[in-house]
Parts: structure tokens; sequence; C-alpha cells
């Protein structure tokens, strides 16, 4: 006797997911406005392997970073799951370094993997949104500055006003802990002031004290991590603190006024960024300039988009002096975030502009009718199955498709079209190129 085989129970894996189809035409609305933004800065696309050698992706990941990587064996061959964009676009200016043109200005929007603990608006699979300048042999501060620019105007064609960029300059901690004769806990120090927003001041010096810190020196870096106040008391408290004492520390404060300088010559709102000297980013190859995007009202998400200035990345994979600095936007959980806040709903949502619908079993005028129409640039369906014309009205109104054509014996002997405006429930008998002028001429309505 043969039992029946059991079902196995549809499910996705947790920190993983799947849209609906609304919610898939939503996303991939909002990479396309990304895109499009990237593309007006004169970024050009880029993707990489998902897949890469364990070596090539952990060169320089490290700490909780390591951790997180997905590695596999296949044969011989030890492999991992990319964890972010920058190390793969690090190999590829490397391998193709006389086949690009520098600066070379680049973007990639691809899926990424963390083995982290999946939570509320974080995932283990999403889509990363990044963009990157490399330099050759140099790479003046005014791009780490068009970087932030480029976030901010990301932000806005996403129609995100209430959002603000923190930034950091990392020298400032490179040159402070040389001084304090730290330099040897540097990684782990950074890290711990990164974890700040979650861990708070105190979970901060819990930290520090672990790793036998003086009281002193706890002081003075609670002191930074805590500093608030406008550019100016900022920028002179950190003179104060460093007193000439150290050239990095120096290096980082001039660059923190040069790139403020900046962000006011290309007109950036104000109130959408200030200097915030808890942001020093979790990854280890950031050498300069750092920072984070949060919505305002909504920094439980954590960090949106993050980003900043890494000289010596590409040097694991070649002997020549590449700067680069970039950003990335965590698309899902941007997406996430937006959907909370019912700003997805002042989002266009692409569909389809027309169902043909045949009522007669010769498909072959409704098929020339499909084509001319897809020809004219009219995003067109063939509703093949066999059911009533309400059932083919509903499906139509369902996906939100503003026209229907109907095609029977008659339109086949006239070579014309039923031609019903949804909306309004008005069917007229007009020939196609009637019916193609006055779709093209509601899209543009539309737009």
């Amino acid at each position: 006797m043969c039992s029946k085989m059991e079902k196995i129970e549809p499910r996705i894996l947790s920190g993983f997911v799947n849209f609906l189809p609304r919610e898939q035409q939503a996303f991939n609305n909002l990479v396309t406005k990304v895109r499009e933004t990237y593309e007006t800065y004169g970024f050009l696309p880029l993707d990489t392997p998902i897949v890469d050698l364990a070596e090539i992706l952990l060169a320089k990941a490290g700490g909780e970073t390591e951790k997180q990587i997905y590695q596999m064996k296949k044969g011989d061959t030890n492999l991992a799951l990319r964890f972010d964009l920058t190390v793969p676009l690090a190999k590829y200016v490397a391998k193709n370094y006389y086949q690009l043109k520098f600066p070379y200005r680049a973007y990639q929007i691809g899926r990424v993997y963390r083995g982290e603990r999946a939570q509320r608006g974080r995932f283990r699979e999403f889509y990363q949104a990044d963009a990157d300048i490399i330099g050759d042999n140099e790479l003046n501060i005014i791009n780490d500055a068009e970087i932030i620019v480029l976030i901010y105007h990301v932000f806005k064609a996403i129609n995100i006003n209430r959002f603000l960029i923190k930034i950091n300059n990392r020298k400032i901690y490179s040159g402070l802990l040389t001084v304090l004769g730290l330099s040897d806990k540097s990684t782990d120090i950074l890290r711990t002031i990164d974890k700040a927003s979650k861990i708070g001041i105190e979970g901060v010096k819990k930290e520090f004290y672990k790793l036998n810190l003086l009281d002193a020196d706890i002081n003075l870096l609670v002191e930074l991590i805590t500093l608030e106040g406008d550019f100016d008391q900022i920028i002179k408290k950190l003179q104060t603190i460093n007193n000439n004492q150290n050239d990095i520390f120096t290096e980082g404060i001039v660059e923190l006024k040069e790139l403020t300088q900046y962000l006011k010559a290309f007109n950036v709102d104000k109130n959408n960024y200030q200097i915030d000297l808890s942001i020093t980013r979790g990854l280890d190859y950031y050498t300069g300039t750092v920072f984070e995007t949060v919505l305002k009202g909504r920094e439980d998400m954590g960090s949106i988009c993050g980003g900043g200035r890494y000289d010596n990345l590409v040097s694991n994979y070649s002997n020549k002096k590449l700067p680069g600095v970039g950003m990335a936007i965590g698309l899902n959980r941007l997406f996430y975030v937006l959907n909370e806040v019912n700003l997805l709903d002042n989002t266009k949502i692409p569909s389809l502009d027309i169902l043909v619908a045949p009522l007669t079993n010769d498909l072959s005028y409704s098929i020339q009718v499909a084509n001319e129409l897809r020809d004219s640039g009219i995003k067109t369906q063939i509703y093949f199955d066999k059911k009533s014309l309400r059932s083919q009205i509903n499906y139509a109104n369902q996906l939100e498709i503003p026209y229907i054509i109907f095609i029977g014996e008659d339109e086949e002997k006239t070579k014309t079209v039923a031609l019903k405006e949804l909306k309004t429930e008005n069917q007229v008998n007009v020939s196609l190129e009637e019916a193609i002028k006055k779709i093209k001429d509601n899209n543009k309505v539309e737009q």
C-alpha cells in the first residue's frame, strides 16, 4: 500500500522576505527613484557576483561582521555570500584598473547577506543601493561632500523630508587614541562607540572598563561621544581637546570643517545634517569621513543609510593607491519604514495600461491587437481564460488596470476594438489607432 506523500509547509526563513505583487511594484518603484537619482549625478551601473571566494570577502571584514558572513564549501573551494557591495567593488576596481576612467563613479543595487539576528526592520537577505567614487592616487574631500549631497537628494526624491545625516571623521579618534596610547585597542574602542545608540552611555562605559581603559580616558571619550552644539561650537571644542597634539586629529578637524563648507555650497539644508562624534561605523575599512542617516521620529529603526571614506580597501587586491568614498542604503529597511508611516501611499505604482479580453475561439486578431499596443509602448496583457465578462472586468479592477478591450466577432470583422474605461464604465467601438491615442493621452495626463 502506498502512503500519500506528506506535504511540505511553504515557509520563509527568518530574516528573508517575499513581497506580494502590489508590494513588489512599490519596491521596484522605490528602486527606480534611487537609480534615477544616482544616474543624475553621473554614477555608472555595476553588478558584482553574490558568491565569491571567502578569502576575498573576509579580507577586510573582521570582528562581528566576519561572524555574520554566510560561508559554504564546494569541493576544496571556500565560498561566501557578499555581506556588502563595497568589498566586491574594491576587487572589481583592482581587477579592471586599466579599463576604467578615474575618478570612477559606480552604483550597485543588489542583494547582500548577513547572518545577524532577524528583527523588526532588519533582515538577513536585503537589497543595498550603493554609490561610490574611486580616485586614482588621490581623492579630494569634496567627493565626500558630494556623496552626502547625493544622500540628501535621494531622500528628497522619495518624498522624505524628516531625515538627519550624522557626520563624523574617524581621524579624530585615530589621532586621539594615538595620543592616549590606545592605538592597539582602537578597533575595539571604535566598535564600542559605534554601539552607543543601542547600549547607551552606561553600556559604553562598561565596555570600556572591560578593555581596561583608565577613568580619565573613558571620561574624555564619553565627552566626545556626547558632544553637542552647532558646527562652530563642536569644531572649537575639538580644537581645544587636541591643542595641536596630533596631526591626524588636526587633519580630521580640518576635513570636517571643509566638508560642512561644501555642503553649504551645495545648498544642503542645515536641518538635515549635523556633526555627531558617536558615529564611527562598524566596518574596519573606513579611514576618514563617516556618516549615517536616520529618519526623524523613527530613530528606533537605526541607520537607514550609511557610508564613508576608505583609503586603503583596494590595497588588499592592488599595490596602487585607489582611495574611495561611498554610501549604501538598506532598501528593505527603508521600504519597511516607509510602509509603516504610510509614505508609500504617495508613490505612483506602475501597472498595466490595458487588458485585452478575447471573446472568440480564434485568438489571431486579439494577438495582433496586443502586439500593436505593446509596440506603441502600452503595457498590455491578454486574458486567455474562458470566463464571463464580469470575471474579466473584476480581474482588471483588482489589478487597477484602467482600460479593457473586448474583441468579439464583430470587432474581428471590422478590425476595430471595443474599448471600455473602467473608471467611468464608458465603452466605445473605435479603431485600434484611436484606442492607442486615447490610452496614451490618458497616460500623459496622469503623469
